[in-house]
């Protein structure tokens, strides 16, 4: 697109119609379905590894707050071929699995059309079936396109029950393909993990900008590559826990907005199929499309930029490497979450959420006073002030 945005001059793409489409009769066979609106321009797509199927390179993120009856965002992004629903069984309370079933028989859309991932936070056989029951019949849907185990932690339960489970569920028709969502500080265990098992195909795990140089992982995603795992990104944002916005300091220039630079900065590594965006308004919704529709590489310049911002962030950006700072420190805390928590409040802007995760950890977890945080501090390989962030949590979030 030759008319792309510049950074302090843009032109969005005319979206914004999707509030008066919620009133509408509509017809999902000529405005929904990818690709058959040849009047607006369509999100490229990618294969997804060994599944074969072709899947837009920007995903919708339905871990934001979604109306249950219909979601006008869900309608528009449908109409540039943004038709990959990111679902979990725990989204909003239970609600978004609820929200996907309804806009989809509201808006009549033909269920070839849209591709729905969900997820499972119960990680055993019977677990997973049993959550994927419940998730059917409230997304009033036969299958799901995608399994994942949710947030998953632990390679054990990649086991041989799983993957016996798992064919089950496809022959019965409930899925067509499995995997798992990571995000915690063993990426690169699981990456390896799901390279040595041909029956995971696709991975959703941490990545962005700053970890282009993180040897390890880059090796574990070649072998996932190589294996034909499907990779999806996610946290693309790479946010820090911080009082400032520091890319302020590098927006002078440019084409992009930093957030539509950082996905631009994941989609151009050849390994990742796509990236899943959390998009909680229109104006999110816009930058996105807009950055997934222009096709052109970063430049130079944009790199340097990047990399300029990723240098003077790198002590307030948390990795979520838990396993290493957490046992520094002589008390049953739990930092990775609790900075995954801070960056919610402070970057997304998302202060209630933030204080119900953090009210949803065990009462040990949460005593952040008293605690000597000094070895997390030195334990940590990008050093990041861990007792500062820890003493603005319990600030934040600890009542009195």
């Amino acid at each position: 697109m030759s008319d792309s945005p510049t950074l302090n001059r843009r032109t969005f793409l005319t979206i914004g119609g999707g509030a008066a489409l919620a009133g509408a009769t509509l017809n999902p066979g000529e405005v929904y379905a990818a690709g058959s609106n040849k009047s607006l321009p369509q999100i490229p797509r990618k294969t997804l590894g060994k599944t074969k199927k072709d899947i837009p390179i920007l995903l919708f993120g339905a871990a934001v707050p979604l109306d249950t009856r219909f979601d006008p965002k869900l309608a528009e992004a449908f109409r540039f071929g943004c038709n990959y629903i990111d679902a979990a069984d725990c989204y909003n309370g239970g609600n978004t699995e609820i929200a996907v079933g309804n806009f989809m028989e509201r808006a009549r859309i033909a269920r070839k059309d849209v591709w729905i991932t969900s997820k499972s936070d119960r990680h055993d056989p019977s677990g997973l079936v049993e959550t994927l029951n419940v998730g059917l019949k409230k997304m009033k849907t036969d299958y799901v396109d995608l399994y994942f185990l949710h947030a998953l932690q632990d390679a054990e339960y990649l086991s041989r029950d799983m993957e016996k489970t798992a064919e089950r569920l496809k022959k019965e028709g409930k899925i067509r393909h499995i995997g798992f969502s990571c995000h915690h500080g063993n990426v690169v265990e699981l990456l390896n993990a799901a390279a040595d098992r041909p029956w995971v195909e696709a991975v959703m795990f941490r990545y962005n900008f700053r970890r282009y140089g993180n040897k390890e992982l880059n090796q574990a995603m070649d072998r996932c590559a190589k294996a034909g795992v499907g990779l999806i990104a996610m946290k693309t944002q790479g946010s820090e826990a911080s009082f400032a916005d520091q890319w302020k300091k590098f927006e002078k220039t440019g084409k992009w907005t930093k957030h539509q630079a950082v996905l631009k900065a994941v989609w151009e590594d050849e390994r990742i199929t796509a990236a899943v965006s959390a998009m909680k308004n229109f104006e999110q919704l816009r930058q996105n499309i807009q950055a997934a529709l222009d096709t052109t590489k970063l430049t130079k310049a944009e790199w340097d930029a990047l990399d300029r911002y990723a240098a003077a962030t790198r002590s307030l950006a948390c990795d979520g490497c838990d396993h290493l700072c957490s046992p520094a420190v002589q008390a049953p805390v739990q930092i990775g979450n609790t900075m995954r928590f801070l960056m919610y409040h402070d970057v997304y802007g998302e202060p209630d959420k933030a204080q119900a995760l953090f009210d949803g950890m065990p009462e040990a977890a949460k005593q952040l006073s008293n605690v000597d945080f000094s070895g997390a501090n030195r334990a940590c390989p990008h050093g990041v002030d861990v007792a500062a962030h820890m003493r603005r949590a319990n600030e934040l979030f600890t009542t009195a």
